[in-house]
């Protein structure tokens, strides 16, 4: 292991989610060859520090991927959303 590489205890958790944004994350996830887990830890480590997870080409990769699974819902929708 490199000397920048940060040593961490990971847990197993039943998280769960809609399953077109699913759908969006793995498929960024692909995209960039690496794990489910390891692309949300991004996500929330640059959330929490008030960056952007994603760069432009990623961005318009992600909204291909939304029109390609119907991923319709946006920030705003968040707290409103219920169960069928």
């Amino acid at each position: 292991m490199s000397a920048s590489m940060k040593k961490i205890d990971r847990v197993q958790t039943g998280v769960r989610i809609e399953k077109r944004i699913l759908k969006v994350l793995k498929a960024i996830a692909a995209r960039n060859e690496i794990g489910l887990g390891d692309l949300i830890e991004g996500i929330v480590l640059h959330s929490f520090e008030g960056r952007r997870p994603f760069e432009a080409e990623t961005l318009e990769f992600i909204k291909q991927m939304r029109a390609a699974y119907g991923l319709d819902l946006t920030a705003a929708d968040s707290h409103k959303l219920t169960e069928e």
